[in-house]
Order: structure tokens, then sequence, then C-alpha cells
């Protein structure tokens, strides 16, 4: 399940929803699945904060190994003040 957080749910306009990917596959082809659903995450992904089972990963070659149920996140910086 991907959970969509503040900027990113307002660009989704959705705040989670179930995809289908591979079980292996690398950080960023998971993004790029996700951006392909909703090309307006585009405009974030540099600034975005990626989440994979409560876990911060790096939008690169890492593989990941998903599970059924996993849930990944997509988090945009929050300002303060």
């Amino acid at each position: 399940m991907i959970l969509y957080f503040a900027k990113s749910a307002e660009i989704t306009g959705v705040r989670s929803e179930t995809i289908s990917v591979p079980q292996e596959i690398k950080a960023l082809q998971l993004w790029k699945e996700i951006e392909t659903r909703h090309p307006g995450l585009a405009d974030v992904r540099n600034q975005v904060i990626f989440a994979v089972r409560q876990e911060y990963v790096e939008l690169g070659d890492q593989l990941l190994l998903l599970q059924p149920g996993d849930e990944i996140a997509v988090i945009p910086p929050i300002s303060g003040g």
C-alpha cells in the first residue's frame, strides 16, 4: 500500500492506494511506477522522503524485497517556522 502525506496527497488526490509491482524492485523503479500513475509527483521527486516499512529509502539502485501488505510512504518536506 502506498501512503501519501501532505503535498503528495494533494498532488495525487488520494491518501493511499494499492498498486501491483514485482516483489523484487529497485527503489527508483518503484518511484517511477508511482510517478507514472501520478505524473505531478515528478515536481517533488527531489524533495520527498521515501519510506518502506517505516524505514527511509534512497531513491536509487537499492533492491527492495516487498511483501504483500508492506507500506510505502511518500512524505514531502514539512515546513516549520
